[in-house]
């Protein structure tokens, strides 16, 4: 399959999702996000805000305002760029660049490298920390030479044995579902 039918298949099934199992799953990821180690000892972490039914991101956040770290959400420019800019809370976030809530464009911006953990979206990831983006590309792009810790939520019933990649594609450190926590892309100690 293509990415792009890989992105129509996943959709569907993500659309069937029954809603007991999308609330099941959301309470796991963000218990299993939360003690992580990486997001525990991050300072700074860039967020991204939950649609529709991606795993719910906005408990995390929440959670990290109150344990002391600065939270970045992206705004996003047309043409794939894209800031992270701290919130002191959810409050500030607004419909921004296809409607996703975002901060306002007075927030302050933290510079990439100053990021120690990013949570990246997507519909779903494969055994080796790939994923399947919505097209965009912004992450990707984003990505490119930032040492923060990567994560990815996934639900559990989604993730994929492999899935395609293409060179310019990265991979997160570790993906994180309700049922486990697994970081291909991390050294072995």
């Amino acid at each position: 399959m293509t990415k792009a039918e890989l992105r129509r298949a996943i959709s569907e099934e993500i659309a069937t999702l029954p809603d007991d199992y999308v609330a099941y799953s959301d309470k796991g990821l963000m218990l299993r996000v939360t003690s992580l180690k990486g997001f525990v000892s991050a300072r700074n972490i860039m967020i991204y805000h939950s649609v529709k039914r991606e795993p719910s991101t906005l408990e995390i956040a929440k959670a990290a305002l109150s344990m002391g770290k600065t939270v970045a959400f992206p705004f996003c420019y047309r043409g794939g760029i894209m800031e992270a800019r701290v919130v002191a809370s959810l409050d500030e976030l607004r419909p921004a660049l296809l409607r996703i809530p975002a901060p306002p464009d007075t927030a302050p911006v933290l510079r990439p490298e100053e990021l120690d953990a990013i949570i990246v979206p997507a519909l779903t990831y494969d055994n080796a920390g790939h994923r399947i983006g919505y097209g965009g590309g912004y992450y990707d792009r984003y990505l490119y030479g930032i040492p923060a810790f990567t994560l990815g939520l996934a639900r559990d019933w989604l993730i994929q044995d492999a899935l395609p990649t293409e060179p310019y594609d990265i991979a997160v450190n570790c993906v994180v579902t309700e049922e486990r926590a697994f970081c291909p892309t991390l050294p072995k100690k």
